[in-house]
């Protein structure tokens, strides 16, 4: 099987501009996304996808494969599309697209690993991370996605509210009476699948809840889940590097 990772990499940010070239132990984050992906072993290839020359040429200056993206797209997601789709251009076809996130400069390679690990399973779709939620300050955080899903993994919906709605009135104990699941935002597609949901029209439950995998449930695409104990820290704001240790 053959895996492709790409990086999507966004020069323009609301809360953080240039945030791929930020500096981190020496390194552009960029570049420590890169070198972790590196490390999976079910990757066939890595490639960045970015909007921006700076970005472009930076890449390039550690040796990596880069390709320039349309400066439009609305989601990571379309941009890795229009990079396998040059690729499919130039003959080049992978069985599955994963989408790396840009802003997680030390992801481990083993949720890779993991989430590429979902398609031996002819019929998955789409795959993405999850984990359990034991601190009730995380299950309340509209920032933070909570997912829940089928006995076979599959997801039945996703949500910035806590799902499910626990009914009783005593919640002391809620997490021993219901497993809550975080959202992890690595994405994993078959190359024939991603080329579809990309052309899909944004739904009125994606657009309610600001989450784009909905309009994907909504229009009959199931999502494998896959649970882990990993996580890594996102970088969304200047603020957030100070989460980071040695930084330089």
């Amino acid at each position: 099987m053959r895996i492709l990772g790409i990086i999507p990499a966004r020069f323009e940010s609301t809360r953080f501009p240039g945030k791929p070239l930020a500096r981190i132990q020496g390194k552009s984050m960029i570049q420590h996304v890169y070198e972790q992906a590196s490390k999976a072993n079910s990757l066939t290839d890595i490639i960045v996808a970015t909007d921006d020359h700076r970005i472009y040429k930076h890449v390039q200056s550690f040796d990596a494969k880069v390709y320039m993206t349309d400066t439009n797209h609305k989601s990571g997601t379309d941009r890795c599309n229009e990079v396998m789709q040059k690729l499919q251009n130039q003959g080049q076809n992978y069985d599955v697209i994963v989408n790396i996130q840009g802003d997680e400069p030390f992801i481990n390679p083993a949720q890779i690993d993991q989430l590429s690990e979902e398609f031996k399973l002819a019929d998955t779709e789409i795959a993405t991370l999850i984990k359990l939620i034991k601190d009730p300050s995380v299950l309340n955080n509209p920032n933070v996605v909570k997912v829940v899903r089928q006995n076979n993994g599959k997801a039945l919906y996703f949500s910035r509210y806590p799902i499910p709605f626990f009914r009783e009135q005593n919640t002391n104990d809620i997490f021993e009476k219901v497993d809550y699941y975080k959202h992890l935002g690595i994405y994993a597609y078959k190359s024939s699948i991603l080329s579809q949901i990309c052309e899909l029209n944004q739904s009125k439950l994606e657009m309610a809840e600001s989450l784009e995998q909905l309009r994907w449930l909504e229009n009959g695409f199931s999502i494998q889940t896959k649970l882990t104990d990993f996580e890594s820290i996102a970088v969304d704001t200047p603020e957030d590097l100070s989460k980071l240790t040695n930084i330089t």
